[in-house]
């Protein structure tokens, strides 16, 4: 009796130990595929306004407001990718390009409309002819950094409703 009970004690302390240590070898995926989102108090078209005006110094591929999908064509950042790596270990890049992916998505907070939007970066770096394009992890610097702006342009927009709100009240009682 007490001889299988070590045995079960054993082996669930193997499989717990062994558990422990494949997460650490999986831990990258689940940062690597974690995708920056925001949600913002703001209707779908307002939000669908925010991002065209955050996008449209990229050349889109797809622009379609009723799936609330917004994709970029290839966009070539070589430059910017060898001046940010110039002073750390790694090599210069020969060619880099990335894609953007932005999903506008509607919702409901109680009764109120809310909207969520989701960016994806998709980064490819070639380091030699032989080996073509590989598929890098983002920084998630880009994501973060269109959130916040999208963000700032909903904001400047609510507050030019609200004056104009209060411009609408005033004339009303001056008549």
């Amino acid at each position: 009796m007490t001889n299988n009970i070590l045995r079960k004690s054993f082996l669930f302390l193997l499989i717990y130990l062994v558990s422990c240590t494949s997460y650490e070898q999986f831990k990258y995926i689940t940062d690597e595929f974690e995708i920056p989102s925001q949600v913002y108090n703001a209707t779908y078209a307002q939000t669908w306004q925010a991002v065209i005006q955050f996008a449209k110094k990229y050349d889109l591929a797809v622009q379609n407001q009723e799936a609330g999908i917004i994709k970029t064509r290839d966009i070539d950042n070589t430059l910017e990718l060898n001046f940010t790596d110039s002073f750390g270990s790694k090599d210069s890049v020969k060619s880099a390009k990335f894609k953007v992916i932005i999903n506008v998505v509607k919702g409901y907070r109680g009764n109120k409309e809310i909207t969520k939007v989701t960016i994806f970066k998709r980064q490819m770096v070639e380091q030699d002819f032989l080996q073509g394009y590989k598929v890098i992890a983002s920084d998630g610097i880009f994501e973060k950094v269109a959130l916040y702006r999208i963000g700032k342009i909903l904001s400047v927009d609510n507050k030019i409703q609200n004056i104009e709100k209060v411009k609408q009240e005033e004339d009303a009682k001056k008549f």
